[in-house]
């Protein structure tokens, strides 16, 4: 049986277009932007403590309306929500790092803080529910109506790079590093010394008349 020429020449140039597939070029993720040329990004120096540094940024923080997850003497994190559209859901993730930096000779003490911000979107997406129900011994049955809820999915993930963003966060904690100072002490506080004991003095208790003998 002798094949239609437009379907033999289809099925003779076919083996030609599955190898000629497997040598187009894949697309790569470009890196370019990640230079490691710059240190003044995500960095500032702060001639304070780890930990009024960081009481500083939580306080930054605090001031935009983040909520703070995390907080310790060289550690603060929040998270903030956006709609910056009807179906679309922004977060941001705050997280500072505050490291101490030493000049190794006995100068004064600062600090390196060390800022990125994480940007989540999240999407609307529709998902159907088809309706069931028990039905004795046969098992459940499919109706033949549906019902559609609404669910939010990641869509992109992105670490913020804006140097303005994070001028503008540097100058807010600049401006809480007072406040900060004043109260979380530069060196832990020395214990309060323990009171000095006194020996007990003996008791002398009285001789009964009956125990004495003329």
């Amino acid at each position: 049986m002798r094949l239609p020429l437009s379907r033999a020449s289809f099925l003779l140039l076919l083996p030609l277009v599955l190898a000629g597939c497997g040598d187009l070029p894949t697309k790569r993720v470009s890196y370019e932007p990640e230079e490691f040329d710059s240190t003044t990004t995500h960095t500032r120096t702060y001639g304070a403590s780890e930990a009024q540094t960081c009481e500083a940024a939580r306080r930054a923080l605090l001031s935009q309306g983040y909520m703070i997850t995390a907080g310790n003497a060289d550690l603060v994190t929040g998270r903030k929500s956006f709609q910056p559209a009807t179906e679309v859901h922004v977060e941001v993730e705050f997280r500072v790092v505050c490291a101490r930096e030493s000049d190794g000779k006995g100068g004064a003490r600062n600090t390196i803080a060390f800022a990125s911000a994480l940007q989540d979107r999240y999407g609307i997406k529709k998902v159907n529910n088809s309706a069931s129900v028990g039905v004795g011994a046969i098992g459940s049955l499919s109706l033949p109506f549906s019902s559609s809820d609404d669910a939010l999915v990641k869509v992109a993930s992105e670490t913020l790079t804006d140097e303005r963003f994070y001028d503008r966060f540097f100058a807010l904690i600049d401006r809480f590093l007072p406040e900060a100072a004043e109260i979380t002490p530069s060196e832990p506080l020395a214990p309060a010394p323990a009171a000095a004991t006194t020996p007990s003095e003996p008791v002398l208790r009285p001789v009964p008349p009956s125990a004495t003998r003329g």
